[in-house]
């Protein structure tokens, strides 16, 4: 049984392609171009300004079907984004113009059934363009923004993956009509034979271009995604704790009344329990929301763990 190789940065390149010629058609969309000599995978990528270990994990799923970790930081979105924006680009200004002409060319035009395949391959090479349209005008922005440290509120990747369904059926219609009902001479059948084997790479090459979406982009998305919300929490908790470090802002008794808070307790029983009136209780509800800018429960048991007015062992799970 042959030995599966995993390729990695200090491989050359040219024996990269050597043994794997398909990598050919994704050295353009990753931004790399020919001419790159005897050197290593890292040295053309560092010369070309690619980020060699996102490169890799993209080479080594598709020649190997090598899964990468889906919660590997190290993967770059932004070469990701870049790798998926130009092979759409050529897909769709070079690949699928490029076919139609072939079948064109090879198609008999008298034959009824022509206009008919031009057709199914026309609204193949639609529904193929309305889902890339779609992630290049809702998928990537917000990729863009996540990479900006921003994020929407009423969008994720769970979104998109809704919206990624099947996109080859109408190929295979195509590649089935051709076989079984073509050609009628010798010559349209070298021509249609030449289509075929072009229909067949190109529905590897979608393929292959789906399963990265899914099983790298998404993930890496995902890890964005995450890494956001994170560090929001984290800001709003920073905040919190900034606020509550000036031991001024909060009076004596507005500590007792958080205290009281936390417990549980209603306002009629804060006032009972410091002997104070309800309104005065509300009075110092009221102060300790505009001092602290902290509306919620939540937000005034955090304060109170981080400025020591409450035993932290009452919250193991914080």
């Amino acid at each position: 049984m042959k030995r599966t190789k995993i390729y990695e940065a200090d491989d050359k390149m040219i024996e990269l392609i050597r043994d794997n010629y398909s990598v050919l058609q994704g050295l353009g969309a990753f931004g790399i171009s020919l001419g790159f000599g005897d050197k290593t995978v890292r040295e053309v990528c560092d010369r070309q300004k690619v980020d060699c270990y996102t490169f890799l994990v993209v080479v080594n799923f598709i020649i190997n079907g090598y899964q990468p970790n889906e919660k590997d930081a190290k993967i770059s979105v932004g070469t990701l984004m870049t790798y998926l924006h130009e092979s759409h680009k050529y897909y769709l200004d070079y690949q699928l113009p490029s076919i139609r002409r072939k079948l064109i060319d090879a198609l008999n035009p008298d034959n009824n059934l022509t206009p008919l395949i031009i057709r199914v391959y026309d609204e193949y090479a639609q529904s193929i363009k309305l889902h890339m349209k779609y992630e290049e005008k809702t998928l990537f922005p917000y990729v863009e923004a996540l990479m900006r440290g921003e994020q929407m509120s009423n969008y994720n990747v769970d979104v998109f993956s809704k919206h990624h369904g099947e996109t080859t059926r109408k190929l295979q219609e195509l590649k089935g009509i051709i076989i079984k009902y073509l050609p009628d001479n010798g010559l349209t059948n070298h021509q249609l034979t030449a289509t075929l084997y072009d229909l067949y790479n190109n529905e590897e090459w979608l393929k292959n271009h789906s399963q990265v979406e899914d099983e790298i982009f998404i993930p890496a998305i995902r890890v964005q995604e995450e890494r956001l919300k994170s560090e929001g929490l984290t800001a709003r908790l920073s905040n919190i704790i900034t606020q509550g470090q000036n031991s001024d802002a909060v009076s004596e008794r507005e500590k007792d009344i958080i205290r009281c808070l936390i417990q549980g307790m209603s306002n009629k029983e804060i006032a009972s329990h410091l002997y104070i009136s309800v309104n005065t209780v509300i009075t110092h509800r009221r102060n300790i929301v505009r001092k602290l800018q902290i509306h919620s429960l939540a937000g005034l048991t955090i304060y109170a763990i981080a400025n020591d007015l409450i035993d932290k062992s009452c919250f193991p799970k914080l």
